[in-house]
């Protein structure tokens, strides 16, 4: 098994892994909305999507809940599927885009932990104390969700503020993009699900 003192690295590299591009696009999808004006909600939102996160992901290392693997994989997509259809309707009727999204990252992460438990699971011995591995390996994914939420605020900046793009156009065209990518994943996942 990976020594303690790497499961903060696990973690980071789990989010930012090519096979686990559901949770940058999930992190995309919900903060593409934002720009560097509004930081703050942005950092609020991986804040709720810890809470979230972390309290399924411990309940299920500990296995005080279990739900198929198979199941949490097909509900993540949605769990992206979600945002970007309310981005995209919001662009096109050119609504405000309002904070719901912090609610939806609260409780989207709680089906993004169940995922992160069976990746978890699958690297720690089960003689092997979990809360101090568990805890370093969540401190792992934040740095991630922050690094990824540091980028997309870049590129809203260079986008909107550089090359003028509306704001609108920017939400709309990065929402249809991760539409395109996660409508053969749903489907994947959910013929596996038969």
């Amino acid at each position: 098994m990976i020594e303690t003192n790497n499961y903060i690295l696990q973690g980071f590299f789990h989010v930012l892994d090519i096979n686990a591009l559901d949770h940058v696009l999930f992190f995309i999808a919900l903060t593409v909305i934002f720009t560097f004006k509004k930081w703050k909600k942005a950092l609020l939102l991986i804040t709720f999507f810890t809470i979230g996160h972390t309290l399924t992901f411990g309940l299920s290392v500990y296995d005080l809940i279990f739900v198929r693997s198979k199941i949490v994989e097909f509900l993540i997509p949605i769990t992206i599927l979600i945002p970007l259809l309310i981005n995209i309707n919001n662009s096109i009727r050119k609504r405000v885009h309002n904070d719901a999204n912090l609610y939806f990252a609260l409780f989207f992460g709680t089906i993004h932990g169940l995922g992160f438990s069976s990746y978890f699971l699958m690297r720690i011995d089960d003689s092997e104390a979990k809360l101090l591995p568990l805890l370093q390996f969540a401190l792992g994914i934040e740095f991630a969700q922050v690094i990824i939420v540091a980028i997309i605020l870049s590129l809203a900046y260079l986008f909107q503020d550089v090359f003028n793009f509306k704001k609108r156009n920017w939400i709309l065209i990065i929402s249809i993009l991760i539409l395109l990518i996660i409508i053969p994943m749903l489907l994947e996942r959910g013929l596996s699900l038969r």
